[in-house]
């Protein structure tokens, strides 16, 4: 009886520290399961979010003042800055994919933001020096035309931007990801918590090299709280994989209408991924189906190039499944990118004056986009959530798709009204009187677009990734913002070439109002297709679980 009484005794304490452990696959920091008292959730969500808000800090600050500098202090002539502007945001975002790819396939999100923070901080001391040193910038301007750059005080600053884009591509893909890693999807009460944690990573702007440098000390100093998904090797290898296999075994003639029942699957309770879940057979883009089809009866099964589990093969149909909510959303980062290049070029000749000795740095108009995520983010939090949370049932209130899409609408009303103000500001001024304060509504709503659709995109490609590619979906929504400004400078190359009475140095003299009529045409078109997309968006099914039958 006293044996039998001890094993139940263990068996409950069984059963109440297992109720404790994360059901993600997370670990802590010693490679242990981690355990929800003393991991993850808002323990160790703050140095999460203090550590991004640093980042944003720093790279926000190179964004809005780089078109300032390059034209007052490099020289260059005001269109050609603002291309070279969005080139460089461009490349910073799209080189996402890269840091996402090292995050997934090899060092985790942790020690992947750690390690390209470091070369962040190299490029933000090597920018420092271009501002401080005179020897790295041409001679100051007396007389016109000015002396430009030369090709070393080019290279060097232009080096220091490098290295920045790619910091900024390494950790920006990984930092929402591992802030979300910190919720269990499981726990009722974390997951609710996840979401609230997406709508404060929106936080954050200002301009010290410091807060990059400081923010790999914030991220560092919570590392025992943590919970950690191990790399599970690389979700484009995974990709190319079903695409082969999918592709030879339909030349064969293989029947992919048989159901999933003849389908392969591991035996085992987790998927052939490394610390990822199984998933679910969906019938969604079945041609794919192929890639796991038994072909013959001596067939490898360890071979994935041609044969792959319906885990691998749901895992690229759900990252397919994104693909059009990505595209149709690529306008808004083209209007994004006027933030920081014409919108100041805009506040440069404009009055400034903030009373009878200070003058708003032009620099700094960009700061009233970020006063709506600041007014916004709280308000919508704290009230308009419980409110639509009541009305449609909704954890959330309302769809990412949802939120999405009211962003979207924000933008075109952002660009319209910056085309009205710009040609009204044209007729009635030419000498600085008419108040920088006009710009304040366009800033204002491109904010209310960033909030609403950025982070709706945020929640988005975060519930439709599996386990193993939630750094690759991040990185694909972050490369949409770096597409967009590439398609900006597009636009503006085209616009000059076509007619560069358009866009000239002096905005006097441009017709600026209607380049962003242009952008406001293509946020409307933009607005259309993304609603016919998410009209008829499929997401992945909710539950992870095993398909029909392993073979």
């Amino acid at each position: 009886m006293d044996v039998i009484m001890e094993s139940n005794r263990f068996t409950k304490q069984d059963i109440s520290e297992s109720s404790t452990l994360v059901s993600n696959g997370c670990v802590n920091h010693n490679g242990v399961t981690a355990d929800k008292r003393k991991t993850g959730g808002w323990k160790a969500s703050p140095f999460i979010i203090v550590s991004e808000v640093a980042e944003r800090f720093a790279f926000f600050a190179i964004a809005v003042n780089m078109v300032a500098y390059l034209v007052g202090e490099m020289h260059q002539p005001l269109p050609v800055a603002a291309t070279h502007v969005t080139n460089w945001g461009g490349a910073a975002y799209v080189l996402t994919l890269f840091g996402a790819f090292i995050a997934d396939a090899y060092l985790g999100r942790f020690l992947t933001i750690v390690v390209f923070s470091c070369i962040y901080a190299v490029g933000m001391v090597m920018l420092t020096l271009s501002g401080s040193l005179q020897s790295l910038r041409p001679p100051h301007c007396t007389t016109r035309p000015c002396i430009p750059a030369s090709n070393s005080q080019t290279s060097f600053l232009y080096s220091a931007l490098a290295l920045i884009a790619l910091g900024t591509g390494g950790i920006k893909p990984c930092v929402s990801s591992f802030g979300a890693d910190q919720f269990d999807e499981s726990d009722h009460k974390e997951a609710q918590k996840k979401y609230a944690f997406f709508n404060w990573m929106d936080w954050g702007f200002g301009i010290p090299t410091a807060a990059m440098i400081s923010s790999i000390f914030i991220l560092g100093a919570g590392y025992v709280k943590y919970r950690y998904q191990k790399p599970m090797g690389s979700a484009f290898t995974r990709f190319l994989q079903v695409i082969v296999a999918s592709v030879r075994n339909l030349a064969k003639g293989v029947d992919v209408g048989k159901g999933p029942d003849f389908l392969y699957e591991v035996e085992t309770k987790e998927s052939d991924i490394f610390g990822a879940r199984k998933l679910f057979h969906t019938h969604q883009y079945r041609y794919l189906d192929a890639a796991a089809v038994i072909t013959d009866s001596g067939c490898n099964t360890k071979n994935r190039w041609k044969l792959c589990t319906v885990t691998q093969v749901e895992e690229f149909k759900s990252f397919i499944r994104i693909l059009p909510v990505w595209a149709s959303t690529l306008a808004l980062p083209i209007s994004f990118a006027q933030l920081a290049t014409f919108f100041i070029g805009q506040a440069r000749i404009m009055d400034r004056k903030l009373g009878p000795n200070f003058e708003i740095p032009a620099g700094s108009i960009p700061v009233f986009s970020s006063i709506n995520a600041l007014i916004l983010i709280p308000i919508y939090e704290k009230f308009m959530v419980p409110f639509l949370r009541a009305k449609t049932g909704h954890p959330r209130g309302i769809t990412s798709l949802q939120r999405m899409g009211i962003g979207l609408i924000a933008s075109i009303f952002a660009m319209g009204f910056a085309a009205m103000v710009e040609k009204a500001r044209r007729e009635v001024d030419s000498g600085g009187s008419v108040s920088v304060f006009w710009l304040f509504p366009q800033c204002f709503l491109i904010g209310t677009a960033e909030v609403f659709t950025y982070v709706g995109q945020l929640e988005f490609f975060y519930d439709e990734a599996t386990d193993g590619t939630r750094s690759i979906s991040s990185a694909v929504f972050l490369c949409e913002i770096g597409i967009g400004s590439w398609l900006s400078s597009a636009i503006v190359n085209v616009i000059e070439r076509v007619n560069d009475g358009w866009l000239q140095d002096d905005l006097n003299r441009s017709r600026l109002d209607n380049f962003y009529w242009i952008l406001t045409g293509l946020n409307a078109l933009n607005f259309l297709v993304f609603f016919w997309v998410a009209w008829r968006y499929k997401g992945r099914p909710v539950d992870l679980g095993a398909p029909r039958i392993s073979l």
